[in-house]
């Protein structure tokens, strides 16, 4: 997949484009649906499948106090488009000029940079441009005016209720990721650099790997059993999420850490993704660090238990 950061960067060499347009957070089924009809659309005409979404959420910009955590890091994201199937990915930097532009503009904009457009790909209610105005009426239009036809999908049903994002946040936040892993048409994972600790850890004789889970929704805190992928070798994973109260902090900070076990490397600056499968406990203040040590080491046997 060619990841490109401006439309003209595209090249299509004269082949029509295919675009699927949408913030695609959790790349859940609709998102799916929407992707899969502009790869649809492209072998058809033997055009190139474009995928259009933005470097963040619109409202850090236009909403800043109404942003959602996200469910998927950026490079989760493009993992999840690029694995069904497209050509091609722009990631638009969302800033405050690109908020000011109208939805024809941005439509304007892109038929003139891309070339000639066969389709465009959005859910039904996607709105988009200055003060929302863009939406399936006015693609309708310009794609008349421009010539290419319009997919406005309806949105995916599970269990009678709608797939979306929002959905999606609320059954991780509730600890459904059994719900979660369905709509998302995957099992749910928590993915992020890992960075930097206070190698508390590795005094226990359990290192882990500290993730920077910041601007992600998170399950409740507590212990969980998971697993992650690492040069091509499954390793079965013991993972905190919390706020470690038996450690004693003036200033807690929340944090994502991912023991794997029979793994003994450096993984500080790369991307580590973590599949979460059954919750162990909830978070709790031990007596002593060397009761909390002893508690690790019952969760660490847990999760080779279930191995």
């Amino acid at each position: 997949m060619k990841i490109i950061h401006a439309a003209i960067e595209l090249g299509a060499g004269g082949r029509q484009v295919c675009l699927a347009i949408g913030v695609f957070d959790g790349v859940h089924l609709g998102h799916q649906q929407i992707i899969r009809q502009t790869i649809a659309d492209a072998r058809r005409h033997d055009a190139v499948a474009l995928v259009l979404t933005f470097d963040r959420h619109p409202s850090a910009i236009v909403a800043p106090d109404r942003v959602p955590p996200l469910i998927y890091s950026p490079a989760q994201k493009l993992r999840a488009i690029s694995s069904l199937g497209t050509d091609a990915l722009l990631i638009i930097h969302f800033d405050k000029a690109f908020s000011q532009q109208t939805g024809e503009e941005f439509i304007r904009h892109l038929s003139r940079d891309l070339g000639k457009i066969q389709s465009i790909c959005v859910g039904a209610d996607f709105v988009f441009g200055q003060k929302r105005s863009g939406n399936v009426a006015l693609l309708n239009r310009l794609g008349g005016e421009l010539g290419f036809t319009v997919h406005g999908l309806a949105a995916v049903a599970l269990d009678n209720e709608t797939v979306s994002s929002t959905r999606i946040r609320e059954a991780i936040r509730a600890g459904n990721l059994d719900s979660a892993s369905q709509m998302l048409g995957r099992p749910y994972a928590i993915s992020g650099r890992v960075v930097e600790g206070d190698r508390l850890g590795r005094q226990f004789g359990f290192p882990t790997a500290n993730l920077d889970a910041s601007g992600l929704v998170l399950p409740a805190h507590g212990v969980y059993s998971g697993c992650a992928q690492l040069a091509g070798r499954l390793y079965h994973v013991a993972l905190n999420i919390g706020l470690r109260p038996t450690l004693a902090s003036a200033t807690p900070q929340l944090r994502v850490e991912a023991h794997l076990l029979d793994f003994d490397g450096d993984l500080y600056g790369t991307e580590l993704e973590v599949e979460i499968g059954a919750k162990l406990r909830d978070e709790r203040k031990f007596a002593s660090p060397a009761e909390l040590r002893e508690q690790i080491a019952r969760d660490v046997a847990k999760v080779r238990a279930q191995v």
